[in-house]
């Protein structure tokens, strides 16, 4: 069979290239072509446009970008047209997917949605479009499935995380261990430029209040190492390290990250954290009237509660993200809470079976038919 795959983010790719593995489990003969990154490279994917094209965020970003968007769309259709897929496979990244899904669709391919976009937060219009040109949709958050089901009528199916397939195999293995006998903070400052140019300034200043402490940054993939070069000069006594981020965490006594998967990512390897976000003062002032949830982290919206600290905008200081680490650092009662939160959550995101396989075994059916 023949599958094109399409991941914008690095999270993306990273589900991606678990989820080939998967689909190549059950179909030796598969070929696939996708968007993405190394981790879907490796897993035996022919790459046609790498992700670091693509990390436009924002409001304000993205409409600077529109040429560069309009071209990737243009460029993607025709690339699906040639390759042929069995099935076209979207992972997450719904900006540009649910663009070409309705245009595929009309073109009879069949359409997988892995990941689904998180229309229940905003721009719940687009409901109305998925259900109208994807055949099967694939949800990673347990409450997904009943808001679907109870909003919009649609079944869909709830695969479980796949992120524990990746922590727990990280588990297995004890952590390559890092250049400190000091306990380490850990920076987690995103994974596009503008978010890490944001938010990773504030965070280094933090590191001049902990002294005892040695804090480290991990470097986003798929940047070039010249990209940290004026901080790491600034910074002699942080250190940087790339494609370690799981060593890091597991090694660490709190975290200071950047709101998205690496919340999720910390929470599961059981560390203490504090969510940042910090965007362009318009991108902000639109989000807001526009995004309907109580929480910006996955872990205070997967649980309903605000059990980590979230920091977003004006109120991401140097002063409150100092406070907020002491707070977490210390044997506390708020840390105590934290690492008992995060077992609750792992017990709501634990299925029998891993959800690439679960979703592999759904996209090779939908191929197949």
């Amino acid at each position: 069979m023949r599958y094109y795959i399409i991941a914008g983010e690095a999270s993306g790719d990273l589900h991606g290239g678990r989820l080939i593995k998967a689909i190549r489990a059950l179909d030796t003969a598969a070929i696939i072509q996708a968007w993405g990154g190394p981790e879907m490279q490796q897993a035996g994917a022919t790459i046609v446009k790498h992700y670091r094209e693509l990390a436009f965020m924002g409001f304000a970003e993205v409409v600077k970008n529109l040429p560069a968007i309009f071209r990737n769309i243009q460029f993607c259709k025709k690339d699906i047209q040639t390759f042929q897929p069995d099935v076209l496979v979207l992972i997450d990244y719904p900006g540009f997917n649910l663009t070409i899904a309705p245009w595929a669709k009309k073109k009879g391919y069949k359409i997988a949605y892995y990941i689904s976009p998180q229309v229940w937060a905003w721009k719940e219009g687009r409901v109305k479009k998925m259900k109208s040109c994807i055949d099967h949709l694939m949800a990673i958050l347990p409450f997904e499935k009943e808001y679907f089901l109870n909003r919009w009528n649609w079944k869909i199916e709830y695969v479980g995380h796949p992120l524990l397939e990746a922590i727990d195999q990280a588990q297995q293995h004890p952590p390559t261990q890092l250049p400190t006998s000091q306990p380490i903070v850990a920076l987690l400052p995103g994974s596009r430029k503008q978010e890490i140019t944001q938010k990773l300034p504030l965070m280094l200043k933090v590191s001049s209040h902990f002294k005892d402490y040695q804090f480290v940054v991990a470097k986003a993939p798929g940047l070039p190492e010249t990209f940290y070069t004026n901080w790491e000069q600034q910074y002699p006594n942080v250190l940087f390290i790339a494609g370690k981020t799981y060593d890091l965490l597991r090694q660490s006594q709190a975290a200071l990250v950047t709101s998205g998967t690496a919340t999720l990512e910390t929470a599961l390897l059981q560390i203490p954290q504090v969510v940042c976000y910090k965007g362009s003062a318009i991108s902000f002032e639109i989000g807001k009237r526009v995004i309907k949830i109580k929480y910006i982290s996955l872990v205070n919206l997967i649980l309903d509660q605000p059990l980590v600290e979230e920091l977003i905008q004006y109120k991401l200081t140097v002063p409150a993200l100092t406070a907020s680490l002491e707070k977490i650092l210390a044997p506390t009662a708020a840390r105590h809470a934290i690492l008992e939160g995060y077992g609750k959550l792992r017990r709501l995101l634990q299925q029998e079976e891993p959800a690439s396989k679960k979703a592999a075994q759904s996209i090779h059916a939908l191929a197949k038919k």
